[in-house]
């Protein structure tokens, strides 16, 4: 069986979104995003599951940092639904419950329901982890943050059900290998993930970026960090909606080229873009 590399520990949403955008891959756990991405690379796993950005929580720290470096290509997306599970272990009730520990970002996303329940929190390094934890520890009075994947493979009860605040709390992974898959051209809707960074002269970004206009293509998603330790230049990362084959995709990257230092534009991939994208 193919094998799917993602960061964290079984039962983190990461492995919730291996098993719910590739059943037919075993997923594989990684300590840190490093060792995720160098399995792949390595040939030990055959993809990756990268988290990118999250609707609440915002980009993933680190990752824009690494996926242009890793060498691997973007070959699909997916979204994943963020499901946060008040778990207790078993016979534990909401009246036991004392503490609850969670990653920072799992607490703060179901504020609500713990100062409802009057909870101290203790704050974990991951979900999943805190999950672990809480099973391995057996106090009914302790209650953990995580996935419905995480009760299953820890085997404790879920005590609260979408426990977050927002309901529209999402993750969007990027599934990466090391060959590019190209789909084919007016199959479909497409994302083409690009990378660049600007000559520092005034007006480069906006020259640079009105390519993009001019041709009609929609960008999704700009954002720019730090360069190589330098705060005088900066790399943009893009999502812009169809494929490097269009037309007016190969216009806007012409120009986008003109006004970039040569070699500095990296197409990382285009992939199939998302049911979620279209409310599917």
């Amino acid at each position: 069986m193919p094998t799917v590399a993602y960061q964290g520990v079984e039962g983190a949403y990461s492995h919730l979104a291996c098993r719910s955008a590739l059943p037919d891959h075993a997923p594989m756990s990684c300590y840190s995003f490093e060792d995720m991405l160098a399995v792949v690379q390595d040939g030990a796993a055959d993809l990756a599951m990268v988290p990118v950005e999250n609707s609440v929580a915002g980009r993933v720290a680190d990752i824009h940092h690494l996926v242009p470096e890793s060498g691997l290509y973007i070959i699909g997306e997916h979204f994943q639904r963020v499901n946060h599970m008040l778990l207790g272990v078993p016979g534990a009730t909401l009246d036991d419950l004392k503490e609850v520990r969670g990653h920072p970002q799992g607490l703060a996303q179901c504020r609500r329901l713990i100062n409802k329940l009057g909870l101290k929190r203790t704050q974990h390094a991951d979900n999943a982890g805190a999950a672990m934890e809480v099973a391995a520890l057996g106090d009914k009075t302790v209650a953990a943050i995580a996935s419905s994947l995480a009760a299953e493979v820890y085997g404790l009860d879920v005590l609260v059900d979408s426990a977050e605040d927002a309901e529209h709390n999402t993750t969007r992974f990027l599934i990466m290998a090391r060959q590019g898959v190209m789909p084919p051209v007016d199959n479909g809707p497409c994302v083409t993930t690009i990378v660049f960074h600007v000559r520092s002269v005034p007006a480069a970004l906006y020259k640079a970026l009105g390519g993009f206009a001019t041709n009609g293509v929609n960008l999704t998603k700009l954002e720019s960090y730090i360069l190589g330790g330098s705060f005088s230049a900066a790399q943009f990362y893009v999502d812009a909606e169809g494929h490097v084959e269009d037309q007016a995709m190969k216009f806007a990257l012409e120009e986008l080229q003109f006004f970039c230092p040569k070699g500095s534009v990296k197409v990382l991939g285009t992939y199939p873009a998302s049911p979620f994208r279209r409310g599917e």
